[in-house]
């Protein structure tokens, strides 16, 4: 229970419709949050794709020559600055997320206190850590080798995918540069592997820095079993 004392049923049904109406609004922002993270992705891909189309007129009509590259590099940095303002901002929305499940697992904790009999019956965890945000998102073995930080599961989120569409564009605007001081192809291609390979290793940095500092708003208040936090 909640407290020592004799709860009535009208208490426990008034403490169950709070706390149920903060649960609705929790997973309504849930809802809010991942439209926009779609949407951002959906805008920066139409930029992408239009910038390619642009591109691709141009050099029919200029052959690649001078007109392309002066037309090419300004508009890929537009298109460089979309993917990183759209990355940052699904890092935020990605960590507002973890927020909100955060806040209903402590309202399950909740239910299970007022009716500790119901606990078998859930699948998502009641406990606001680490480990029982990611078994609410459906993570059940954060530290396998193919789990959550791994270089396959970040492949597959929407930051880590747009990272490496992002460092693409990156690596293009370095051959394109190197193309304009006249450097042979040899050095082209290693200025678009570097351009890559710094836009890369730039953005996988930022992001690990946004995951391991969380806000600290979300220190665990019910640990799981066996957490020594």
């Amino acid at each position: 229970m909640l407290n020592d004392s004799p709860v009535g049923h009208e208490d426990v049904a008034e403490q169950l419709q709070i706390l149920t109406t903060e649960h609705w609004s929790l997973l309504a922002t849930r809802s809010l949050t991942a439209s926009e993270g779609l949407s951002r992705v959906t805008i920066f891909l139409a930029i992408l794709s239009g910038a390619v189309i642009a591109l691709a007129l141009v050099a029919q009509a200029d052959r690649f020559g001078p007109t392309f590259i002066s037309i090419a590099i300004p508009l890929l940095l537009v298109v460089l600055f979309a993917g990183l303002a759209t990355i940052s901002r699904l890092n935020a929305l990605n960590r507002d997320d973890y927020r909100w499940v955060v806040g209903m697992n402590r309202l399950r904790h909740a239910y299970i206190e007022l009716h500790p009999e119901l606990e078998r019956h859930l699948t998502a965890s009641p406990y606001d850590d680490l480990q029982g945000a990611l078994r609410t998102l459906g993570i059940d073995d954060p530290m396998a080798g193919r789990g959550v930080g791994s270089v396959p599961h970040l492949l597959q989120t929407l930051p880590g995918m747009l990272t490496v569409i992002v460092a693409a564009v990156g690596g293009t605007i370095g051959a394109l540069l190197a193309a304009v001081i006249g450097i042979p192809w040899q050095g082209a291609v290693a200025a678009a592997g570097g351009g890559f390979l710094l836009v890369l290793g730039s953005m996988a940095a930022w992001g690990r820095r946004a995951v391991t500092q969380p806000s600290p708003g979300l220190e665990p208040r019910f640990p799981s079993p066996g957490d020594d936090r």
